[in-house]
C-alpha cells in the first residue's frame, strides 16, 4: 500500500481491492514509508536508531542525562555510515500544569501518595525484568525525587510507567521553560500528555502550547 497503487491482497485477517492510499507518502530516496519514530535505550537499540529511524523518542531524563544520548546516537550514525538526513530526536514524557507552582506540586504529590497506596492503577512492570530505557528512569530516584528544575521522579517508585515514570511539574510557565531547555539540546518533537487526558490536554492546550508557539 506504501509502494503500490490499485493494490488487491485477501489474508487471513484483512482483505483489500484496488486499494491505494492517499495521500501518497513523499518517498525519502528509496524509502517510501511513514516517518519512523522510534524508542530504546540499549546498545542495539541505539544501533537501529542511529541507521534506520528518522527520529529517536526520548522518555524524561535529566538534561545531563540526554544530551549525552544525543552525542552518542550522533556519533553512532557517522561511524555506521547512516544514508538517511540526520537523525532527529524527541522527547514523550508527562507534563503536570497547573495554575500556580505550589498548586502543581501539591496536585502531584497528592497523585503520588494515592499511587503509593495503590489506588491510582497497577502497572506493575517496575517489579520485573524491563527495558534499558525503563530501568534508567527508575533509577534516577535515587538521585533524588526532583531532579533539575522541576522533573519529578518519585512516580516511577510506585507504579509510573514509560513516560508516566517522570513527570515535568510546575506552572505552564515552569514546564514551558523547561521544554525550552530539551529544545536546546536538539529537541524538535514532542509528545505531552497527562492524566486524565481530556481534562488534562485540555488545560495544556490553554495555558501550556501558548508559550511553546
Amino acid at each position: 500500500l506504501w509502494t503500490e497503487e490499485a493494490v488487491n491482497f485477501t489474508g487471513e485477517y484483512f482483505q483489500v481491492s484496488a486499494s491505494t492510499v492517499a495521500p501518497r507518502l513523499a518517498p525519502i530516496g528509496d524509502r517510501r514509508h511513514p516517518r519512523l519514530y522510534f524508542g530504546g535505550a540499549s546498545e542495539a537499540a541505539e544501533r537501529v536508531a542511529a541507521t534506520e529511524a528518522d527520529v529517536q523518542l526520548f522518555w524524561g531524563e535529566p538534561l545531563d542525562g540526554l544530551r549525552q544520548r544525543i552525542d552518542r546516537l550522533k556519533s553512532l550514525s557517522k561511524a555506521l555510515d547512516r544514508d538517511l538526513p540526520p537523525l532527529e530526536f524527541g522527547l514523550r514524557i508527562t507534563t503536570l500544569v497547573r495554575d500556580t507552582t505550589e498548586q502543581a506540586w501539591a496536585d502531584a504529590e497528592a497523585k503520588v501518595a494515592k499511587m503509593a497506596e495503590g489506588a491510582a492503577g497497577s502497572w506493575q512492570d517496575h517489579r520485573h525484568g524491563i527495558a534499558v530505557g525503563q530501568r534508567r528512569l527508575l533509577d534516577l530516584a535515587r538521585q533524588g525525587d526532583v531532579l533539575d528544575d522541576n522533573l519529578y521522579t518519585a512516580p516511577g517508585k510506585f507504579g509510573g510507567g514509560g513516560a508516566g515514570t517522570t513527570w515535568l511539574v510546575g506552572s505552564a510557565e515552569d514546564v514551558a521553560r523547561s521544554l525550552r531547555r530539551y529544545e536546546e539540546l536538539g529537541i524538535t518533537q514532542f509528545v505531552l500528555s497527562d492524566t486524565p487526558y481530556l481534562s488534562e490536554i485540555k488545560r495544556q492546550g490553554h495555558q501550556l502550547l501558548p508559550l511553546l508557539t
